[in-house]
């Protein structure tokens, strides 16, 4: 015989089961260090909209159009760019934060006015780089303490600092990229702002790709 409060028990645990998963996006911030590539940070969106539709799962960075000499001395044409998946899997995964559906439209609205097709793409090693850009996106997704203005070239000293000063309200991961992807494999998932798919920062000549 099931007594009165494992019977409440079991329907509280009925209507959980039934009750509808809160749908969110979230948004990983990664780094790269020196390698075959520049030090680099850019974003993952992965998930729903609490408004619902289909879901997202993609990423972004900003970056120069060519590694070349040119961009010691001044501006030259940048990019959003979607990194490749070889690329985020030897990146590292710093922190995560839930994204409201107005920080989500927030930090896509960025992405639109930095991309070369209906924004500014202008980059400057110094002030409009991969960081600058990652900084802006953590200042749309509701992060208060963002500016670093001595970390705005080095991407994971740049991230760190972010973590710790807005730790009520990030999740910190530091976990590996190809670890972190396994565990949370592709989604169905719409591209929300196209973007050429591409390897940031790779160093001249090295295995045939394309610099950015």
């Amino acid at each position: 015989m099931i007594t009165r409060p494992l019977a409440a028990l079991a329907a509280l645990l009925l209507a959980l089961a039934a009750w509808p998963a809160q749908a969110a996006v979230t948004m990983t911030f990664w780094s790269r260090d020196f390698g075959d590539y520049f030090p680099h940070a850019f974003f993952q969106l992965r998930g729903t909209l609490d408004a619902g539709g289909a879901p997202v799962d993609v990423s972004y960075g900003f970056t120069a159009r060519s590694v070349t000499p040119a961009i010691l001395f001044g501006n030259v044409a940048g990019q959003i760019e979607r990194p490749k998946l070889t690329y985020m899997q030897g990146s590292k995964v710093r922190f995560a934060v839930t994204l409201s559906d107005a920080h989500y439209a927030a930090v896509l609205a960025l992405v639109r006015e930095w991309d070369a097709a209906t924004g500014d793409s202008t980059y400057n090693l110094g002030k409009r780089n991969c960081v600058t850009f990652v900084r802006e996106a953590a200042r749309r997704a509701g992060l208060v303490t963002v500016d670093f203005p001595k970390l705005m070239k080095k991407p994971t000293s740049f991230l760190h600092a972010v973590a710790a000063a807005n730790a009520a309200q990030v999740r910190v991961i530091e976990q590996d990229g190809r670890t972190y992807l396994a565990e949370h494999p592709p989604l169905d998932a719409s591209v929300p702002i196209d973007a050429p798919v591409s390897t940031p920062g790779a160093l001249p000549g090295k295995n045939g790709e394309k610099t950015g």
